[in-house]
């Protein structure tokens, strides 16, 4: 936090069960500072779990939502779509999640995810479905490179907060998973020298690191990011 970065928490990822970031938040005793914390949210919970984490998000002051589908898992509950009042669709989605947020919860701010890897015009189409749900800012998956299809994301909504994933781990097996195609275990991977690369690239984004690493990388970060502050001033 004394740092200015944002803490992003996911919500159940890989569809394994655990503690909510709110939950965490109020046992530890943790002050949330509006800006600086999003909890993550998807489609896995009942009604009244959905609720509860938002009211209790907005208790401790937190702002910021991204809405995501989820991964689900048998233990897991999933939203119907008359628990987030829809029509005319067999499940809910994000889309579904950030229209009920803001209706019921409009003190928060909603963004969504775009992933370039998924066939282009089915994913831009979803992505006009989640603006005009009403969110307001957009995370992509991770990038090692830069992506002709982010680069059409920005010069087709150009007043859009976009926030780059940056894929900070050298395990290129586990982005793999994520991107859906097989990146060679030898590729030659700096993540910091990539993060700069992509910091250039795209300079008017914000940055998401996924899997940092705090004793090897993090004060390499915060070095970076006092660098940019004093190019600004």
């Amino acid at each position: 936090m004394e740092s200015g970065f944002t803490a992003s928490i996911t919500d159940n990822a890989m569809g394994l069960l655990a503690f909510q970031g709110h939950e965490c938040i109020e046992e530890l005793g943790l002050s949330a500072r509006a800006d600086q914390v999003l909890i993550h949210l998807n489609t896995f919970h009942t009604k009244s779990d959905l609720d509860e984490i938002l009211t209790s998000c907005e208790r401790l002051g937190i702002r910021s939502i991204l809405a995501v589908s989820g991964d689900g898992s048998p233990r897991l509950p999933k939203l119907s779509p008359s628990d987030v009042e829809a029509k005319g669709t067999a499940s809910v989605t994000s889309v579904e999640l950030t229209r009920y947020i803001l209706k019921h919860y409009p003190s928060f701010s909603v963004g969504v995810a775009f992933n370039p890897y998924e066939p282009v015009e089915h994913e831009f189409e979803k992505m006009k479905r989640k603006l005009d749900a009403g969110a307001s800012f957009v995370i992509t998956q991770p990038l090692i490179e830069q992506n002709p299809v982010t680069d059409r994301l920005l010069d087709e909504y150009p007043d859009l907060h976009v926030t780059v994933e940056a894929w900070m781990s050298k395990k290129l097996f586990l982005l793999s998973d994520v991107v859906g195609y097989p990146i060679p275990e030898d590729a030659a991977f700096d993540p910091i020298e990539t993060l700069r690369e992509l910091r250039a690239l795209y300079p008017a984004c914000g940055y998401y690191l996924s899997l940092l690493g705090f004793k090897t990388q993090y004060h390499i970060i915060e070095e970076m990011a006092a660098a940019r502050k004093e190019e600004s001033e």
